[in-house]
């Protein structure tokens, strides 16, 4: 099947799409993160509001925060101003500017508006953006000889399941994540990687395997941080593919063997991603606790026991 045929597909099985206003970030929030060496730092993630990726990933779920047509000039930095403008001193260590899509494609993030954007970030020590591997380039270096602290870029590596990776719809191969990371690694540019739990078309008792074994792969080539991302339904697709046999949601406890098996790795922050963990098929009675645990681990990467269950027998 062409990509174009696949994209018209996933496009057309998406439910409504809420109402995205260009002129006002989704919102933002302070967290502590590891880094590589051991060190904590603050982190400023923005939710940024603006055009949707190209790209149409059959698992993604970000479409629903971005707006119909281009990002219109001067949105982005308007946004950041008014998320900045709230902070009190002082900055915290990190900016993430996360736009639901790819910073480096102008029809998302304005050439014009890459200059405020530099500036309005100059206060920190590092800053962050998302991209697709395919727009990593010129406007990559560009954009880090612009600000005074060190780009680090967020890419999907997703899965290295042959199968899965094929059948995604990502547009990416292995070969072509090898030279980007190896872009920024010759530029002094830091990668974190995106790999996914639950891949669809990844069989359910290989799924954590081929999720470590995808880790293993991004820290070998580099990366910073990995961050394990449970896959989510609701963008029609996954609900297809669920009919067919071909995608099963992940589970908490899946979430939890992925991330105590990856914290083995050395040189490379794993941490498992907990945005809506508390949708995840878990036992109600030692949810919480177990989500604590895993927020722990991603700020230690130290291992700790298993919480202990009456009831479902976990521990």
């Amino acid at each position: 099947m062409s990509t174009l045929v696949a994209d018209e597909r996933i496009r057309s099985l998406r439910p409504p799409k809420p109402r995205v206003d260009p002129l006002t970030a989704h919102g933002s929030v302070v967290e502590e993160e590891r880094r590589p060496d051991g060190s904590i730092e603050r982190a400023l993630t923005v939710f940024l509001a603006g055009a949707e990726c190209p790209f149409t990933c059959s698992f993604c779920d970000l479409w629903r925060y971005t707006t119909d047509g281009p990002t219109p000039d001067g949105a982005l930095p308007r946004q950041l101003r008014q998320v900045l403008g709230g902070l009190a001193a002082p900055l915290p260590d990190r900016v993430k500017l996360y736009n639901a899509s790819n910073f480096f494609d102008r029809r998302a993030v304005p050439a014009d508006d890459i200059p405020a954007i530099a500036e309005l970030v100059s206060g920190f020590a590092r800053v962050t953006v998302e991209s697709h591997v395919n727009t990593i380039g010129a406007a990559t270096l560009d954009f880090a000889r612009r600000i005074p602290g060190r780009l680090e870029v967020a890419v999907g590596l997703e899965t290295i399941h042959p199968v899965a990776a094929a059948r995604i719809n990502k547009r990416l191969d292995l070969a072509r994540f090898e030279r980007g990371s190896r872009f920024l690694a010759d530029n002094a540019i830091d990668m974190r990687v995106f790999v996914l739990l639950g891949a669809p078309h990844v069989p359910v008792p290989e799924s954590v395997d081929w999720t470590v074994r995808t880790v293993e792969h991004a820290v070998e080539r580099g990366a910073a941080v990995v961050s394990i991302i449970p896959v989510r339904g609701g963008n029609g697709e996954m609900e297809r593919l669920q009919l067919l046999g071909e995608f099963t949601p992940p589970t908490f406890a899946q979430l939890e063997e992925a991330l105590d098996r990856c914290l083995r790795f050395s040189g490379t922050v794993v941490t498992a991603d907990l945005w809506d963990a508390e949708k995840l098929p878990a036992c109600e009675q030692c949810r919480a606790p177990r989500i604590e645990r895993l927020r722990r681990l991603n700020v230690t990467g130290l291992a700790e026991s298993r919480i202990a269950c009456a009831v479902c027998g976990s521990g």
